[in-house]
């Protein structure tokens, strides 16, 4: 497929959803569909770095996910560190830089340290930044930015008339992110589910029948080009439409 270089998205986020039902469909337990999924980000990560996207940000796991089986969450929080024992050398010899965010205090002491070896030893590689979003929930998000807020408020470090968007933007997870261009969503939901509520702002959205583990290199320069065909106008006209 042929994709405008110049209008290429900087920074795409995906909701990997699908996953159990693939493995449904192939009369697989569910954990197979996440295995599979979790290989997927891989590829679709690397192939996401070859087309110029700079930032790739993926809901592996949202606060809500505890709700699930525990055999089935216990093996998506189990996965990681097997996966980075195994492959170690790739992820650290690789162009991409790795951040996890999310909350911390509720994963295990052992994979909190596999998500700080990562961290740090891509933390200065030029590639595409690849964000795993894991414990992660929008109001989360959210309250934990206006709660830090209040306490510098408290401290006088800023006064309440110093409030606005690029303040609240700065106590976000993605402080240091640019803008969020396209966000991708799999298997046929067209919902957010309290994903990245406050950088959706003015992002494009794309929506696809595919399950996450069928999410290919061809799907992905599906989704860029119906993006490259959008008139964005973030809230103003654009004298050429």
């Amino acid at each position: 497929m042929e994709l405008d270089k110049n209008k290429m998205p900087k920074h795409i986020a995906i909701i990997l959803d699908g996953n159990g039902r693939w493995a449904k469909k192939r009369l697989l337990p569910r954990t197979m569909g996440h295995r599979k999924g979790a290989f997927n980000v891989r590829d679709i990560a690397r192939h996401a770095q070859e087309l110029g996207v700079q930032y790739l940000t993926v809901f592996c796991f949202s606060t809500e996910n505890w709700n699930r089986p525990k055999s089935e969450v216990e093996y998506i929080m189990t996965t990681p560190i097997r996966y980075f024992k195994r492959y170690k050398k790739d992820i650290l010899n690789s162009k991409m830089r790795i951040k996890f965010i999310g909350r911390r205090d509720r994963i295990s002491t052992e994979l909190l340290k596999v998500f700080e070896e990562i961290e740090n030893g891509t933390k200065d590689h030029k590639g595409l930044t690849l964000t795993l979003c894991v414990d992660y929930g929008s109001y989360d998000e959210i309250t934990t930015a206006v709660k830090e807020i209040v306490k510098e408020i408290k401290a006088g470090k800023i006064k309440e008339d110093e409030i606005d968007a690029k303040l609240i933007e700065n106590h976000l997870f993605t402080k240091d992110y640019p803008n969020l261009d396209l966000l991708i969503r799999t298997s046929g939901e067209i919902r957010i589910s309290n994903f990245l509520l406050w950088q959706l702002g003015y992002t494009e959205l794309y929506f696809t029948d595919v399950l996450w583990p069928d999410f290919d290199s061809e799907e992905l320069e599906k989704a860029i080009a119906s993006f490259q065909k959008r008139n964005r106008r973030f809230g103003g006209l654009n004298d050429n439409k």
